[in-house]
């Protein structure tokens, strides 16, 4: 059986403490039935470690566990104590940045400098619901002179979260912070191709003064451990980001159980919009990072490129020369931009993707190939000559892989950039403000950015439209997903106990 710990080295961190265990009530334990999974390093296809597997007994667990804490002590907590919690939190994520950056970079594959990125961005997501906690109020509701009437929000209770591997960290902030600034508890699973970094942030659950049951983290597979927290009868609420074919199984299992509130943050296939007047280098060092930032495993990633027809061929030429120098290699040196795919398995759709595309009749402007023969590497790649019905162009592919079209006016532009099931992002690339602002109010989008692209911000709102999710993340937004608000009517007057 596995040990609750392990010394594990990265080559920037040398040797650190990595946890293998199930953090359930402030306590590391082992897995009911003493299973196991192993993770594998995406740069060079070797185990790293193995962990404890979380089954449908250990969610049960640890939601007891949670449910005792919100019955409990956690209901007693001040909101401006909350804060304080989430913001220690915050500063312990700062303190261990250099570890906790080399966890994400070693296990997921992202380039150390990326990782860093994230650790920051997580510090201060948690640092910014920390500010939240004490300032969510109700509202006096005047109605008549005999009757006072108030709301309240109220924390949902026990709420069950299930966050990918594309960005373990990040995601775990963003479900933490505004559940726990609005009074919840939470059981989190983390992704089971990147479990590392996770269990390493729980190390820091304790140290920022969290009572046990209020932040639980497991390890498991989505169709134990997820199925589990989705179906079950004493979780109030969850929260899933992911593809949408399991969001509608999430949506499904919550349904059918206790009709728990549910948010979902989904898939995209997102419209990159450039008009002939845009600062085109601009434009293509932000439709670069677009599409290729984290390996373009981003479900909000600028995969579909759309170009006014009369700067097209002087774009493509330099976005293909721009696409060319991103450095793709080891995470862990230090001018890499692109590390691996994150699994076998991811590495083995995106290639498909790829020559499903070749086969329909899509050019290949650069790329479309694996790099090295070890490690999930795969080229910066840039098709052209596609068709609105072929599926490289419908189906999102969550790698570095985007398609480049030609359009002629403003209204083609919204048009095929709306012809989509997805609506989580898009952006517009233009140096003209009425053509910003009029095809940003026309795209269906969650997001839309104008000259720029994946800039997210922890106070700004995010979230899909059509088959991108439910709900919106980040922002006063997020804190709706947590929250129910109660109203309280009381009749004046002597015949009020009468």
């Amino acid at each position: 059986m596995a040990d609750l710990h392990i010394k594990l080295k990265t080559p920037h961190t040398g040797e650190y403490d990595q946890p293998t265990g199930l953090f359930i009530n402030n306590e590391w334990v082992r897995g009911v039935d003493g299973k196991t999974f192993e993770v594998v390093n995406p740069s060079d296809e070797t185990i790293i470690c193995s962990v404890h597997e979380a089954t449908e007994k250990d969610v049960d667990i640890a939601v007891s566990a949670a449910r005792k804490a919100f019955n409990g002590p956690w209901r007693k907590v001040a909101p401006n104590d909350r804060g304080r919690m989430l913001t220690k939190l915050a500063d312990l994520f700062e303190e261990n940045v250099e570890v906790l950056a080399a966890v994400e970079a070693l296990d997921n594959g992202k380039a150390l400098a990326m990782a860093k990125g994230d650790v920051a961005a997580a510090a201060g997501c948690l640092r910014y619901y920390g500010g939240w906690a004490d300032k969510i109020e109700g509202k006096v509701v005047d109605t008549s002179h005999d009757t006072f009437n108030y709301t309240k929000k109220e924390p949902i209770g026990v709420c069950g979260q299930i966050i990918p591997w594309n960005f373990p960290l990040l995601m775990w902030s963003w479900k933490i912070g505004p559940a726990i600034a609005a009074g919840n508890v939470v059981l989190i699973k983390t992704a089971e191709q990147t479990p590392l970094s996770g269990l390493v942030a729980a190390t820091l659950v304790a140290k920022a003064g969290f009572p046990p049951g209020v932040i639980n983290v497991i390890s498991g597979f989505g169709k134990v451990a997820g199925a589990a927290i989705s179906s079950h009868m004493d979780i109030d609420k969850v929260a899933f980001t992911g593809s949408t074919v399991v969001g509608r199984q999430i949506m499904k299992a919550a349904a059918g159980s206790n009709l728990k509130k549910v948010t979902l943050e989904l898939g995209g296939k997102s419209p990159n919009i450039v008009f002939e007047d845009a600062d085109i280098d601009n434009a293509i060092s932000w439709v670069n990072f677009g599409i290729y930032f984290n390996h373009g495993q981003c479900c909000c990633a600028g995969s579909r490129v759309y170009v006014q027809e009369s700067i097209y061929d002087k774009f493509i030429q330099k976005f293909k020369e721009r696409a060319e120098k991103n450095a793709v290699g080891d995470p862990f040196h230090g001018d890499t931009f692109q590390g691996p795919q994150v699994s076998q398995l991811q590495f083995d759709r995106i290639m498909s993707y790829i020559e499903e595309g070749k086969k329909e009749g899509a050019k290949v402007e650069t790329g479309g190939k694996r790099i090295g023969t070890k490690g999930y590497f795969i080229e910066p790649t840039i098709f052209s000559n596609v068709t609105e019905d072929m599926k490289i162009v419908q189906e999102e592919i969550f790698g570095p892989v985007c398609t480049i079209s030609k359009f002629k006016t403003q209204e083609e532009a919204i048009s095929i950039g709306n012809n989509t099931t997805y609506g989580l992002a898009a952006a517009v690339h233009t140096t003209n403000l009425n053509t910003a602002i009029e095809v940003s109010n026309e795209l269906r989008a969650g997001t839309v950015w104008v000259n720029t692209y994946n800039t997210l911000h922890w106070q700004l709102p995010f979230g899909g439209y059509k088959e991108s999710g439910i709900g919106r993340e980040l922002g006063e937004a997020a804190l709706d997903n947590y929250t129910q608000v109660k109203t309280v009517s009381i009749r004046l007057g002597g015949a009020l106990f009468g």
